[in-house]
């Protein structure tokens, strides 16, 4: 963008947070309102980087609005869980917290973070003091910061996970907003005068959008590396972690009819040591709050400021700023994105236990008992728990003697699914979507069940049954559960209605293409019978459904 671009007036957004004295706004006195359900407007914007979001049951919004009624509010709470490590008593907490102020549902996220829905106004003070009393914390979880730094959780790999577990650590405490009005407004903290606060790394008005952070360990790619604004792999020599290559400028989120905004994959600007790590992130994080645009939210990502501005300028304005050239990136290999289940034993003698979570959804539905199951599992675990970017969790560090209870309890709560469960379901993911999602255009997370069923049914009639197919939808555009990089992708475009999305791979590190656009499920499911169907028929040895799908639309049969 030029300089005109970058000057030009901010939005409204942006306002709010310039006016709000580091994220303080009116939060206390909407707080303390008890004529309604919700946040005033401002506040409203102010509370996502304090790691929450007002919504409201769109299933009923409009009988309610019939009745004369305000909609039914509740806030969605966001626990930052960097890395994905948690411990058993942390995870205790969330489940205890679901259990009074949610809708007793514990929800994994694709960031490897924990979703509390359905949290009422009056709760939302009490649910956040006892997240922190977990040492957990919500701030930064939403809104135009650095969200949770994810880490690929590679079980088997302890050595190596430890320390690139320990990067992702160190960049998220980095990267953490400074304000104390979190710890006064929601911990009780002393206020300080607008003199004392600060924000060193992101200053008053913190970034233009939101900014996402992630550390891959080769051979996997579950934190699909290339959609993040900022992306660390790491470079293993002799069996421990030497440094890190650094990717730039992925994104997901589009806007439907604008063609302005569009998916994109980071690119690899070199190498960096570990004592590299800390300098790289806050700069790449100083270029984006200096030069992303803050006149157009949808334009706002760093994946823009490096489209406008080329790639030789970021890498010598990011030079500029630390003071040392980034030697060319090395050679490494993704094979998977995905998580891999049941038991795996680790470098250091313990075992790691992958269980499959649809959706990230734990409940106790009378079927199965996954919130209970959980629970009393981390009531004898004295590992830790790891929450993968695929929504799933791995009981991990577990010692012989302790797995013989856990496989019982894994079996009586219902929670040994990916044994009774076909592979397609296994990489499905899902954003929540309606009926609190306002963004949401179509349904997704409830969706998901019955489309997965329509494609078991026809991989089985096309004998591939136990075939690998990574699946994933969304009911907006805007790309939470990545469905761009998916195999078979469904964005929602209306109630009812997606776009059909094709091509992706297994590595993470290609995006798909728009096959169809605003479909209803009949189409869809006509559309993937018939290319099932050839791709039963004619695909080439060990060749994968994205992989058939693009040299189809390439070459031909040929």
């Amino acid at each position: 963008m030029n300089d005109t671009k970058k000057n030009a007036p901010g939005t409204a957004v942006e306002r709010i947070k310039k006016n709000s004295n580091y994220l303080r706004g009116t939060l206390v006195e909407s707080l303390a309102d008890s004529t309604t359900g919700g946040l005033a407007e401002d506040d409203m914007q102010l509370s996502k980087l304090h790691g929450f979001y007002q919504q409201d049951d769109r299933d009923i919004r409009t009988e309610r609005t019939r009745q004369k009624l305000e909609p039914a509010y509740s806030f969605m709470i966001r626990a930052r869980v960097p890395g994905g490590i948690c411990t058993p008593s942390q995870w205790l907490k969330m489940d205890e917290l679901a259990q009074i102020y949610a809708n007793n549902s514990l929800r994994l996220t694709t960031r490897q973070a924990f979703q509390l829905h359905g949290v009422l106004k009056g709760d939302l003070k009490a649910a956040i003091q006892g997240i922190n009393e977990s040492l957990l914390d919500t701030i930064a979880a939403c809104g135009d910061v650095n969200r949770n730094v994810m880490c690929t959780p590679l079980a088997e790999a302890s050595a190596v996970h430890g320390e690139a577990l320990l990067w992702a650590q160190r960049i998220s405490a980095h990267l953490t907003p400074q304000t104390s009005a979190y710890h006064e407004i929601w911990l009780d903290g002393k206020k300080l005068s607008d003199k004392d606060d600060r924000e060193p790394i992101y200053g008053p008005v913190y970034l233009p959008r939101k900014f996402k952070i992630g550390v891959a360990i080769p051979p996997w790619n579950d934190i699909d590396v290339f959609t993040q604004d900022l992306g660390f792999i790491a470079i293993k020599r002799d069996g421990k972690l030497a440094g890190f290559n650094v990717t730039v400028g992925g994104g997901l989120g589009t806007s439907h009819g604008e063609p302005a905004t569009y998916p994109r994959l980071g690119d690899t600007i070199g190498y960096c040591t570990r004592d590299q790590v800390i300098a790289v992130a806050e700069h790449v994080v100083g270029i984006q709050r200096d030069f992303g645009d803050r006149s157009n939210r949808k334009h706002a990502r760093l994946k823009y400021t490096i489209d406008a501005h080329g790639l030789d300028w970021f890498i010598a304005e990011l030079k500029k700023r630390t003071g040392f050239t980034l030697p060319p990136g090395i050679p490494f290999s993704f094979e998977h994105s995905g998580d891999r289940f049941g038991w795996i034993d680790g470098e250091d003698g313990l075992g790691y236990l992958t269980l499959y979570i649809p959706s990230g959804r734990l409940r106790d539905d009378g079927k199965q008992t996954l919130l209970s199951g959980m629970r009393e599992i981390a009531r004898i675990h004295d590992g830790e728990f790891r929450l993968t970017p695929n929504q799933n969790v791995i009981i991990s560090q577990v010692t012989q003697a302790n797995r013989p209870r856990i496989d019982e309890l894994t079996r009586a709560h219902g929670l040994n699914l990916w044994r009774q469960t076909p592979p397609i379901r296994h990489r499905a993911l899902a954003c929540v979507a309606f009926p609190t999602c306002g963004l949401a255009m179509a349904e997704a997370e409830r969706y998901l069940p019955n489309l997965l069923s329509h494609i078991e049914a026809l991989l089985n009639k096309h004998d591939i049954g136990q075939e690998e197919i990574s699946v994933r939808i969304t009911g907006c555009p805007n790309g939470c559960a990545r469905p761009y990089v998916a195999e078979i992708g469904l964005i929602g475009k209306a109630p009812g209605h997606y776009n059909l999305m094709l091509g992706g791979n297994l590595s993470g590190n290609r995006l798909n293409r728009l096959h169809q656009e605003n479909v209803a499920e009949k189409e869809i499911i006509a559309t993937l019978d018939d290319w099932l169907g050839r791709y039963a028929s004619v695909r080439q040895k060990g060749e994968t459904f994205g992989d058939f799908y693009l040299r189809q639309q390439e070459y031909g049969a040929s």
